[in-house]
C-alpha cells in the first residue's frame, strides 16, 4: 500500500504560545519541540499523538499562503498530511488521474523529507500534504 499513515494534522494559529496554552496546558499533550522553517516562513510546534502529530503552525511573514489563510479564514485546521512510500510515483499517478496538484514534483526539505501538496479543489475542500520520509526515518 503506498499510503502508509496519517503523519500529522496541521492547525494554523496566530500565536504559538497562546495556542499551546490549550493543546499542551489544558488538553495535556506534550510539546516535543518548536522549529522555524525559514523556507516556508513558519514556526511549528510539534505535539506527538501516538504515531502521528498535531502541528501548530504560526506564519512568520505576511505574504505567504499560510498567512493569507489565517487572514481569510482565521485560526483552524490547515491541512492533513499522509505518508507515502514513493512520492514521485504517487504524484505521477494523481496527475494522470487529473488531480489538481500544487506541487507536481516533490520538494526536498533540509532533513531529507520529500513533500508535495494537493489542491483542495481535488480533495473535497481539504488541503492535503503528502510526505515521503528519508530511509533512516522509516
Amino acid at each position: 500500500m503506498d499510503i502508509q499513515k496519517i503523519n500529522h494534522v496541521a492547525v494554523v494559529v496566530d500565536k504559538l504560545e497562546k495556542a499551546l496554552g490549550f493543546w499542551e496546558g489544558q488538553l495535556g499533550l506534550e510539546l516535543d519541540h518548536i522549529e522555524t522553517v525559514e523556507s516556508m516562513s513558519v514556526r511549528i510546534a510539534f505535539l506527538p499523538v501516538g504515531e502521528s502529530e498535531i502541528e501548530l503552525v504560526e506564519p512568520t511573514a505576511e505574504e505567504t499562503g499560510t498567512a493569507r489563510f489565517l487572514r481569510e479564514r482565521g485560526p483552524g485546521m490547515h491541512h492533513l498530511c499522509l505518508e507515502v512510500a514513493d512520492l514521485t510515483a504517487k504524484l505521477e499517478d494523481l496527475k494522470d488521474k487529473g488531480v489538481h496538484l500544487i506541487h507536481e514534483v516533490p520538494e526536498e526539505m533540509e532533513d531529507g523529507r520529500l513533500l508535495a501538496f494537493i489542491h483542495p479543489r481535488s480533495t473535497g475542500g481539504v488541503l492535503l500534504e503528502l510526505y515521503q520520509l528519508p530511509e533512516e526515518k522509516i
